[in-house]
């Protein structure tokens, strides 16, 4: 089951639950020492937990940025598929692309997008619509 961001009618697809899920708890674990949103609160407790209010889409748009800025300092290898099972690989192991070269790039969705631009792309719309964001799944 997918999961994409919604704002208004627009929908940017995102990827499975446990990719999503990867993907915020190597957040946690690797910039903020393992305590969930104590620096970065809007993505990893507002967006996360399904919402974005109006007012907070330009500052949660500057937590991505600094974010992939950050997690350029991981290997591909550091990887948290899944921050409550520290044993937990992603299904494809170690065999990733040779593009992969650190963890501000390992996130790539379905449909081949790099997931920081897609994030920031939804963003930056509803940023610019003064209109909050939401997480769905089933999409």
């Amino acid at each position: 089951m997918a999961i994409g961001l919604r704002v208004r009618s627009n929908v940017w697809v995102t990827g499975s639950q446990e990719f999503v899920h990867a993907f915020f708890s190597t957040i946690a674990r690797r910039l903020e020492s393992g305590r969930w949103g104590s620096r970065f609160p809007l993505l990893q407790d507002s967006l996360y937990q399904g919402e974005l209010d109006p007012e907070e889409v330009a500052a949660a748009r500057a937590e991505l940025a600094a974010v992939r800025h950050d997690l350029k300092e991981f290997a591909p290898s550091e990887i948290v598929w899944d921050i409550e099972d520290s044993e937990a690989r992603p299904p494809w192991g170690d065999d990733i692309s040779p593009d992969i070269t650190d963890l501000s790039n390992y996130f790539v969705t379905e449909d081949g997008k790099d997931l920081f631009e897609v994030l920031d792309e939804a963003l930056g719309y509803a940023d610019r619509a003064s209109v909050g964001v939401s997480i769905e799944t089933g999409i």
